[in-house]
């Protein structure tokens, strides 16, 4: 190792092999002004659903709900052709923050291109937004729940 470089590339070799060798996802050595970080990327395999976006809503209910069931309490069986479903694997948010009220409301009437939800995830917040104009007559999503993809959030008449 030269005096005017201290970069030792054989210590870089032992930390990457390390994480190799653990399931660590990143080490950083320190020694007076000299400072190695070695990181990797995990990728994760991610799993995408072949089946329709039905295959995702809940089971059956052997006998029926009664007729003054809330709309918003039972995800579809089959979607409705309004139906808006999640783009990604998140938590899905009806408000912009915890004290603001919710982009929309059954019975909300939307055009295309409204906001109508957030999904957050990796720490980034994604905008819903209403694919047609319409009127929200359900929604299947609480403040904060977390979603699935292709789960549907709401519908869209």
């Amino acid at each position: 190792m030269a005096k005017d470089n201290p970069f030792d590339p054989e210590l870089v070799r032992e930390l990457a092999n390390m994480i190799a060798d653990t399931d660590l996802s990143e080490i950083e050595v320190e020694k007076g002004d000299l400072r190695i970080r070695v990181a990797r990327t995990i990728h994760a395999a991610m799993t995408v659903p072949v089946a329709a976006p039905a295959a995702l809503a809940p089971a059956p209910v052997v006998a029926p709900p009664p007729a003054a069931a809330d709309a918003s309490a039972a995800k579809p069986g089959a979607p409705h052709p309004g139906t808006v479903l999640s783009p990604m694997v998140g938590t899905a948010y009806r408000k912009p923050s915890p004290d603001a009220k919710a982009f929309v409301e059954i019975g909300s009437k939307v055009q295309a291109g409204d906001k109508v939800l957030l999904v957050e995830a990796m720490k980034t917040f994604n905008e819903i937004v209403a694919p047609r104009a319409g009127t929200v007559t359900a929604i299947y999503v609480e403040d904060g729940t977390p979603v699935e993809y292709g789960e549907p959030l709401l519908v869209i008449e």
